[in-house]
């Protein structure tokens, strides 16, 4: 029999939860890699998936605790928009997907892992990426290091510059 070694698997079985929002970053970009926080503006974030479905697995979610869409304001529901699309070019230029899933999950009965906190997956695609082992052994087998993609996408969007309005 083969083995599998999918090592970052039991982090995420043994992780608790942590006390507060993940989403909720705060203004320490000194620890954004640690946090793999790729990007900000005054009103958005976009962070990487620790957990993702594809390399390059993007979160990207107005930076004020809300879950209701109909409290984002004009101007945060503009910012958030306009930051999903630099996340898709940055991704495009960088990761050359051949396809894209994006989705909100609006509570936890649509399956958002953070509930409280609106945000939009953002998951490159690719034709083959998915195979039996999700299926048989609840494993899914990432390519790519998680902070090997996170230096490659900040790269991207520290190229791409700041979103203007």
């Amino acid at each position: 029999m083969e083995r599998l070694w999918a090592p970052w698997r039991m982090e995420y079985i043994e992780n608790s939860k942590s006390e507060g929002c993940v989403l909720c970053i705060g203004p320490d970009e000194a620890i954004d890699r640690d946090r793999l926080v790729l990007y900000r503006t005054k009103l958005s974030l976009v962070m990487l998936n620790r957990y993702p479905y594809t390399n390059g697995h993007l979160m990207v979610a107005p930076l004020r605790h809300t879950a209701d869409m109909n409290s984002l304001s004009d101007e945060e529901m503009l910012d958030l928009f306009k930051v999903l699309q630099l996340s898709r070019n940055v991704v495009e230029k960088e990761a050359s997907p051949q396809g894209y899933n994006m989705g909100l999950n609006l509570g936890h009965a649509a399956g958002a892992g953070i509930d409280d906190h609106l945000h939009i997956h953002l998951v490159p695609r690719w034709n083959g990426d998915t195979n039996f082992m999700t299926v048989i052994s609840d494993l899914r087998v990432m390519p790519e290091n998680l902070l090997t993609t996170y230096d490659r996408l900040l790269a991207g969007f520290t190229a791409a510059g700041k979103v203007e309005l």
